[in-house]
């Protein structure tokens, strides 16, 4: 298959058909989306163009709509076949949408075109990391959202997901990096902006097993290693 990433590392047939489960949907990508809008506050950006880079298959297209109102949504990603199947979720969900086969690191749109960029489990899957960050800068408008939802290398360079999925190892960071990588490019944010979510998924060696058991109870913030991170970042208006 041709890619549209001349680094795109394609996913494994487990790692795909996951993106397709009701566990993606509802646990990974309804949770994060819910978490943002909190980490935004009131009132809600409504309106506008939204991109949601890396869409994949488009599972977050109608939590997206719900919550944003978008005049315009649209979608990229690298794997055509992603894009095949996300339209088709468009069209069933009777959506209208702008899909393009592109690398994040090289975005085929206008400058300032977007009010808001949702990149939700995409960063980890980039080997060009400064560039894409670069790029959903310069799309986005004075004042828009970059709403960023990611896995950190604490949980990527696991050996369960390492047997079940594709990464590049090389470029994996810790929520604090990650932070650190957006305030480098210019995106502001505050503590009240940031939140560090300990969910079962995301913690592959016993997956919350012993503490749903009341085997134990999770450490607090500070007293482990961040599994994901997710921030409501904005372009500064100057």
């Amino acid at each position: 298959m041709n890619y549209a990433s001349p680094t795109y590392i394609e996913e494994t047939r487990i790692g795909f058909h996951f993106l397709r489960t009701h566990t993606w949907q509802h646990h990974v990508l309804r949770v994060a989306i819910n978490d943002l809008k909190r980490l935004i506050g009131e009132p809600l950006p409504q309106g506008g163009t939204l991109l949601d880079a890396g869409c994949g298959q488009g599972k977050s297209l109608r939590l997206l709509r719900d919550a944003f109102q978008p005049a315009r949504m649209l979608g990229l990603d690298a794997d055509p076949h992603s894009l095949a199947l996300a339209q088709t979720e468009a069209e069933r969900e009777g959506m209208p949408i702008e899909l393009h086969a592109a690398d994040c690191a090289t975005m085929p749109l206008p400058d300032r075109s977007a009010d808001i960029v949702f990149c939700h489990q995409t960063f980890h899957h980039l080997v060009e990391q400064e560039r894409a960050l670069a790029e959903f800068w310069r799309v986005l408008k004075p004042g828009g959202w970059l709403l960023f939802a990611e896995s950190t290398k604490a949980y990527i360079d696991t050996w369960v997901i390492r047997w079940f999925f594709r990464h590049p190892m090389e470029v994996q960071k810790s929520a604090e990096e990650y932070l650190e990588m957006l305030r480098w490019q210019g995106f502001e944010f505050d503590a009240r902006n940031v939140s560090f979510p300990y969910l079962w998924w995301s913690r592959s060696k016993d997956f919350g097993l012993l503490e749903r058991w009341g085997l134990k109870a999770p450490p607090p913030p500070g007293q482990r290693e961040e599994t994901l991170v997710n921030v409501a970042a904005r372009k500064p208006m100057a």
